[in-house]
């Protein structure tokens, strides 16, 4: 199954429209939050991990974060507080969740490959944000806390999409879209 089929397509169309009607209200809440109160902000960063953690698990498949984020940024960007730049923030974040998966070149979907492309997504992210916005004017507990609070809201949200992924492919959702498994074929004996 190497071509990109229409079912493929349109899980990851789904997926990436549910996902930017979540980011949303999400970026409303932490352009709001983000100046004064850095750590409350940092709790909704989850919202841009979950749809893409629920595309890669139920799809298993090369470029269906990616894909998703980039759906999920247009379809955010009309209504988001941030306009357009939604979209290199969303497909920003896919690129992380799916960077593991590549590296391993899309052999291995353990879950903790989730975990690890969402934590380095946190370090990196954290790193910046503080750098851009100037925080270190805040005390050293307020980014410690907002840290911690980017940790908690990014795993907690590899979790809840780990799980709503398994959920929906136990009741079936996107089987024909999904990566098959490699069929090994024994040889066929020729006639003597």
């Amino acid at each position: 199954m190497s071509r990109v089929s229409t079912v493929y397509l349109l899980t990851c169309a789904a997926i990436g429209v549910a996902t930017g009607l979540l980011v949303i209200p999400a970026t409303a809440f932490s352009t709001l939050t983000y100046a004064a109160l850095p750590p409350l902000s940092a709790l909704a960063a989850g919202a841009w991990v979950i749809g893409f953690v629920v595309a890669m698990r139920l799809l298993e498949r090369p470029g269906a974060a990616l894909l998703t984020g980039l759906i999920s940024g247009l379809v955010a960007t009309p209504l988001s507080t941030t306009g357009p730049a939604i979209v290199i923030t969303n497909v920003m974040f896919a690129a992380f969740i799916e960077l593991p998966f590549l590296v391993t070149l899309y052999r291995r979907w353990s879950r903790w490959l989730y975990y690890i492309g969402a934590a380095v997504l946190t370090v990196l992210y954290a790193a910046w944000t503080v750098m851009a916005a100037d925080m270190q004017a805040f005390p050293a507990w307020v980014l410690a806390l907002y840290v911690a609070c980017l940790f908690i809201s990014g795993l907690g949200a590899v979790a809840l999409g780990i799980l709503i992924a398994d959920r929906l492919r136990r009741a079936g959702v996107a089987k024909l879209a999904r990566r098959r498994p490699a069929i090994e074929v024994e040889p066929v004996a020729e006639p003597a």
